[in-house]
This record gives structure tokens, sequence and C-alpha cells, in this order.
């Protein structure tokens, strides 16, 4: 029933999310992914891992064959592809056979299965679809914040940001540093987030085909949950980053036309009072908070219980993330703050609807959430107060932040203790 309730709830979003496209003359998270049966889509990768993601259902035969059937299914589509001279422009060559399996194996579930088997199978499916579907979704929420938030509220956060010393500046400034090896490695890391969850997400769901069974909570729950809700406070606080405010922009859009000034990485905006801006309608208003900054801490999180290479990896990854938001001018100092709260706010929150509620857990989420509003209230209101005191405003954004870590912490604690160490038999003195 749960499933079945959050399947129709899902579609019943991507269905207003279509209509809404729609409206301003473009498709849909339904329509652009309907295309990707055919044409080349626009993550190859990311279908890939939803694959992958259905797999944890099948056993290794069914797995081998299903990788099979989409390897040989692209290579089919690359030599037409070639035969006709049709070029995946704006795409990716490959990915369209990852999709025809996981549709395949939704139209086996319902004729081929029965019972347990059919749900768990489509469990797989509606798993793989989500993740897929969870790009498209935030594309088209991209696209309506640019649509209908015309003034963003930039210079906001560029004047809180000084509290913390403007790190997005220095950091642009070291990653230009380095030169393109620097930058092509956090770039790589920033745009294959979701691939390095779908690999610590396998690891945990790496016992469902053996047990029948999903475990109560993993990481695609925080992710999914952390994509949708996220978006909602785009829509609150528009922010377009400071590569776009202050820079040349990117991507070949904003910058130079609507930023308040060619200042970064070079040079940190002055303290003045800080106004809504207008820009254009192209440039997302994606910035606070840090969905990234979120996704990559989930990504921490969920690793801390695999095995060394894991945790190492998901360590990379957070740090990485970290250095490529702030590096590229995607976003400000503050954000990554907000970021990191909301992130474990749904993470306590989704944990607990699986173990149940309880004290800790309706004070940590409660307290979390507190803390972002808080942090939401004090960007909007009091950044100048923030810019001329950064020895006082620093500090306590660290330690709000920091308080909410602590909090998860402690409460994880109590949640899974740790197995104590069998007790030794005490030596039993010699004869003499």
């Amino acid at each position: 029933m749960l499933w079945a309730t959050a399947g129709v709830v899902a579609l019943g979003f991507l269905i207003t999310l279509e209509i809404a496209a729609r409206r301003y003359g473009l498709p849909g998270p339904i329509t652009n992914q309907a295309q990707e049966v055919m044409f080349a889509p626009k993550s190859g990768p990311l279908l890939y891992a939803g694959m992958a993601l259905m797999m944890v259902v099948l056993t290794w035969r069914q797995r081998f064959i299903a990788a099979g059937a989409a390897i040989g299914i692209d290579v089919v589509f690359l030599l037409v592809r070639w035969a006709v001279d049709a070029k995946a422009t704006g795409g990716h060559p490959f990915g369209n056979g990852a999709l025809w399996v996981i549709l395949g194996y939704a139209v086996i579930a319902v004729t081929r299965r029965t019972g347990r088997e059919r749900v768990l199978l489509l469990k797989g499916v509606g798993l793989g679809l989500l993740l897929v579907a969870g790009r498209k979704t935030g594309d088209t929420w991209l696209l309506i914040t640019s649509k209908t938030r015309p003034a963003v509220l930039d210079q906001y956060l560029a004047t809180a940001d000084h509290a913390l010393g403007n790190p997005s500046w220095l950091v642009g400034r070291i990653v230009t540093a380095t030169g393109p090896i620097g930058a092509h490695v956090l770039d790589y890391v920033y745009i294959q987030l979701a691939v390095a969850a779908v690999v610590v997400a396998l690891y945990q769901l790496r016992n469902v085909a053996v047990e029948r069974r999903f475990p109560g909570h993993h990481l695609v729950r925080t992710f999914l949950a952390i994509g949708l809700l996220g978006p909602g406070i785009y829509m609150i606080f528009p922010v377009v980053g400071p590569v776009f405010a202050y820079g040349t922009g990117a991507f070949g859009t904003g910058g130079e036309h609507w930023a308040v000034a060619n200042l970064w990485p070079d040079t940190p905006p002055p303290i003045h009072t800080p106004h809504p801006m207008p820009y254009d309608e192209i440039t997302p208003r994606n910035c606070m908070p840090s969905l990234h900054t979120a996704w990559a801490t989930a990504i921490f999180i969920h690793s801390r219980k695999g095995p060394r290479i894991l945790r190492f990896a998901g360590t990379f990854w957070l740090i990485a993330t970290l250095g490529a938001t702030l590096g590229f001018g995607y976003h400000y100092g503050v954000d990554l703050i907000a970021g990191v709260v909301f992130a474990l706010t749904i993470e306590t929150a989704l944990r607990s609807l699986d173990r149940g509620w309880d004290r800790p857990a309706i004070q940590l989420v409660a307290y979390g959430a507190t803390v972002f509003a808080a942090l939401l209230v004090s960007y909007r209101y009091l950044p100048m107060e923030m810019a001329e005191q950064p020895w006082v405003f620093g500090p306590l954004l660290i330690l709000a932040m920091t308080s909410v870590v602590h909090g998860y912490v402690r409460a994880t604690k109590l949640w899974d203790p740790e197995a104590a160490p069998a007790q030794q038999p005490e030596p039993l003195p010699e004869p003499v």
C-alpha cells in the first residue's frame, strides 16, 4: 500500500510538472523521458545507474542477461545512428538500452510474475525509474524557477558570506590555479554525483535478491527526498550563484549582461546594503540550499557502514563536491551550511519513519528545521550585520551547523549501538 501510494503521488507530481512546463512551451519530465526511448539520452551513465538499481532484485544470471541485452540494444542504436548519420547532439550515444531493459522488466513483472515476486520486481523497476525521473523532474523544476522568479537575492547571500570570509572567491582562485586537471576532476565529481550515490546504494541493497525484500531505509530514499523538497526552497529564496551574479557567467547564459559587476573570483564584492536584482529567464535559481552539498552529505553518511574503500570514496566525494560547488562559483559558503543542515534533518526524519519516532528523533527534526529556517531568515534580514561583524556571525553559523551534526551523531549512536565486545575469560592462577 505504501509503495502504491508513493507511485500515485509521484505520477501526479510528474503530470503537474509536465503541465507547468507546457505552459512555457517546453516539454516536461514525462515527455523528456519518453523521448529517450528512441533519441540520444541526456545522461547515459544515469540510465545505466538506474538499471543497476533495478537489478538488485535479480539473480546473477538474470543480471548478466539484462546487462548484455542493454549493451546489445545500445550497439544497435549506435549502428543505426551511424548509418543514418544522426549525431547524439546534447546527449550521450548510449543509455537507450538500459531504459529499454528497465521498461522490459516492468512488462515482465506485470505479465510473467505473481504475488510477492511481482511486487519485488516492480519495486526494483520503480526504484530505477525514480532515479531517472528525479533527474527529469529536477530539470523541469529549474526551468520553473527561472521563469517564475525574475528577481534573485544574490546580493543578500554575497553580503552574508563576508561572515565566512567569502569562501567561493577563495576556492575559485584555488581551482583556477590548479589548471585544467583539477577543474576536470571536480567537474566530473560534480556531474556524476548521482552515479556515486548509486554505488553506495548498491552496497546497501546487495542482499535484496537473497532476502527477497528491501531494507527499511537506504540512500536512495534520502537522495530522492532531498531532490523533491529542495526545489521548493529555491522558489522561496531564488539565487543564481556568484559566477552568474558577480562573474562572466557559465554555459553561455547570464553573466556579463545581468551581473552586478565582473568580480568573481578575483575581487570579493564590497559591503553595501543588498537589494533584490532582476535576472534572465534562463539561469536556474538553484543555490539556496546547495542540494549538491546535501546529496554529498547523504552519500558520506550512508558510506560510513561500508568497507574502507567505500568510506574513503564517500569522504572524497563530499570534499570534492564542496570544492566544486565553491570553486566553480555555483554556490556561496552560506549555501553549503544550509545544505548540510537540510540533509541531516531529512535523513533523521526518514530514519525515524523506518524505525519509529521517539523523543530524540522528534527533537532533532524539530531542531534541524528550526536551525534551517533561522539560517534563511538571517541571510535575508541580517546580511549587513553578518558582514560587519564576521568574528561574531561567522562562528555562530559554524556553531549552528555543528550543533545539528552533533545532535545527529549522538542520536544515531543511541539508535545503532555498537555490539559489545565478547568478554574474555579471566586467566586462572597457575597451580603452585
